[in-house]
């Protein structure tokens, strides 16, 4: 129940991968918003091999590993607002109908952004063992608690995308909204990215 409750905590409070679900709901709907719940959670899939691997414990000792993985991160948040921007203005000045994201790309980008998301290893290294018994085996603790990780977090997350994947449908009946969204996740992942890259913290924290 307690390791149940703190993550729910990590998924209610608003970071990389909340925010993209929210954008991506918006922008595309709710269909595209559960697309993105499952790239996120896919990406979550590298954290939890990592933390099997022992490889969690480098990104809470390295301040040089932790910022590498956190720079890339927020490049790539970026790099998917600046890349909405430009095709903004492929398409012209008044384009007739902003297109969706394939949902193919949605995923893929979902899992990357969960899976340069440093402080979702730093959860794993640092919460998940309190609740694991080395003489039960350790690896198996951490997939069973990883799958309830998961679980909880499609829950949690598949909630943000059905809301605002609500909003974003109702949205698309007015016109401004249709000739504007696409500034939505633009501004959204540069403004996010360089939270994410500004933001204080480091693997010594």
């Amino acid at each position: 129940m307690t390791f149940s409750i703190a993550a729910l905590a990590l998924f209610i409070i608003p970071g990389p991968a909340v925010l993209y679900i929210i954008t991506r709901s918006l922008a595309g709907g709710r269909r595209a918003g559960l697309v993105s719940v499952a790239g996120i959670h896919m990406g979550s899939l590298v954290h939890i091999a990592a933390a099997i691997a022992g490889l969690s414990a480098l990104l809470a000792t390295s301040a040089v590993a932790f910022a590498t993985v956190k720079w890339a991160g927020a490049a790539f948040l970026v790099y998917l607002g600046v890349r909405a921007f430009l095709n903004r203005a492929d398409t012209g000045a008044h384009p007739t109908a902003p297109q969706p994201a394939p949902l193919r790309a949605v995923f893929r980008q979902g899992f990357v952004v969960n899976a340069l998301n440093p402080k979702t290893a730093i959860f794993f290294l640092a919460f998940v063992p309190q609740f694991v018994d080395p003489a039960r085996g350790t690896t198996n603790q951490i997939l069973v608690l990883s799958a309830l990780f998961i679980a909880l977090g499609v829950i949690s997350d598949g909630l943000y995308a059905t809301v605002f994947g609500s909003v974003g449908q109702r949205l698309t009946r007015t016109a401004w909204w249709g000739t504007g969204r696409w500034a939505v996740p633009a501004t959204m992942y540069i403004g996010l990215g360089l939270f994410a890259g500004l933001a204080g913290g480091h693997a010594t924290d």
